[in-house]
C-alpha cells in the first residue's frame, strides 16, 4: 500500500505507518496535514493516510481534529507509537566530536535534558527530525548530529551515540488510520469516533454525556471546537470506547435527538501501542 504522512522518510509517521500497515508499506511525503488530507482524498495511487491527531504531553493537534472533520475521510483505525529520540551523527563521530546539533524545535525541547549537559553543542532548529538526518548523512558532516527516531538512522546510514535522550520516558503519539472510503467495523471493534452539535440550551451537553455514560459507553476523548459565526456555539468530537457493537447503536440512538449533526468518522479497534 501507498499511504501518504507528513513529513520525510525516515519520521515518526512513517513509523507508525509501518507499524500499521506492514514494514513494506510505501510512504507518499507531505510537506504539511492539509497537503495529506488532500492527497488521500484526491490522488488515486494514494491509498490511505497516517495522521497524528494527539501526544501524551502536548496534548491535542488541533487543527488537524479540523481538517479531519472537513475533510469527509473516514477514520479506519488508529496506533500509539512511543516517541523516542536519538542522537545520531556519521560513522566513527564521538559525543566530544559534535559541535552542532540539527532537528525540530519540538524534538530539541524534548531532550533538553540532556542537551543542557553539553554547553557547548550548538542547537539549529529545523523543520523536520528526518530531513536532519538526512542531511548529516548527504552532506556528511562530521561536527553534527541530529535528533531522530531509529528509522532515520537506519535509512541514512547513521549511527546512534546516545539512545532514548528524551526527558519524558513515557511519550506517546497517537495517530489516526484515514481514508477515501470506510470500511465494515471488525468484530471486535470497540472504539469510535464521532463528531457532533449540541444545541445551546442550557444543560444540553450534560445530557448527552449522561446517556453516553448509561449506555455503558466510555469516553476516552472529548473536545470542543466553536463554530465559526455562531457566537459561542460548539460542536465536539468524541473518541468512545465500548464493549457491545450493538449497546454502542443504541447508545447511538439514544443521543441522536439531542445532538445536531451527529456523524460517526468510524469505527475501529482500539490501537496497539508500538
Amino acid at each position: 500500500m501507498r499511504i501518504a504522512i507528513q513529513g520525510f522518510e525516515g519520521s515518526f509517521h512513517q513509523i507508525a505507518a509501518q507499524g500499521y500497515y506492514g514494514k513494506q508499506t510505501e510512504v507518499e511525503c507531505c510537506a504539511s496535514f492539509a497537503e495529506l488530507v488532500r492527497k488521500v482524498k484526491q490522488q488515486p495511487d494514494v491509498d490511505a493516510g497516517i495522521m497524528a491527531i494527539e501526544n501524551s504531553i502536548a496534548g491535542s493537534i488541533l487543527p488537524n481534529y479540523s481538517l479531519l472533520k472537513n475533510s469527509g475521510l473516514h477514520v479506519n483505525g488508529e496506533i500509539y507509537l512511543e516517541i523516542k529520540q536519538h542522537l545520531m551523527v556519521m560513522p566513527g563521530q564521538t559525543l566530544e566530536d559534535i559541535r552542532e546539533v540539527h532537528s525540530h524545535p519540538m524534538a530539541l525541547l524534548q531532550c533538553m535534558d540532556f542537551l543542557e549537559k553539553h554547553p557547548h553543542i550548538k542547537l539549529v532548529e529545523t523543520e523536520d527530525t528526518a530531513l536532519s538526518a538526512k542531511h548529516v548523512a548527504q552532506k556528511k558532516l562530521k561536527t553534527t548530529a541530529a535528533i531522530a527516531g531509529k528509522l532515520a538512522a537506519e535509512l541514512y546510514g547513521l549511527d546512534i551515540i546516545a539512545p532514548s535522550i528524551q526527558t519524558a520516558k513515557n511519550n506517546y503519539t497517537r495517530f489516526l488510520a484515514i481514508s477515501r472510503n470506510g470500511i465494515a467495523p471488525a468484530p471486535d471493534a470497540n472504539k469510535a469516533s464521532v463528531y457532533f452539535q449540541t444545541s445551546h440550551e442550557r444543560g444540553a451537553l450534560a445530557q448527552v454525556l449522561t446517556r453516553i455514560a448509561d449506555a455503558g459507553i466510555n469516553l476516552s476523548k472529548l473536545q470542543s471546537f466553536p463554530i465559526p459565526a455562531k457566537e459561542w456555539t460548539y460542536y465536539f468530537h468524541a473518541d468512545m470506547e465500548f464493549d457491545d457493537m450493538e449497546l454502542f447503536n443504541k447508545g447511538l440512538e439514544t443521543i441522536g435527538s439531542l445532538t445536531e449533526h451527529l456523524k460517526v468518522l468510524g469505527i475501529y479497534k482500539k490501537g496497539n501501542t508500538h
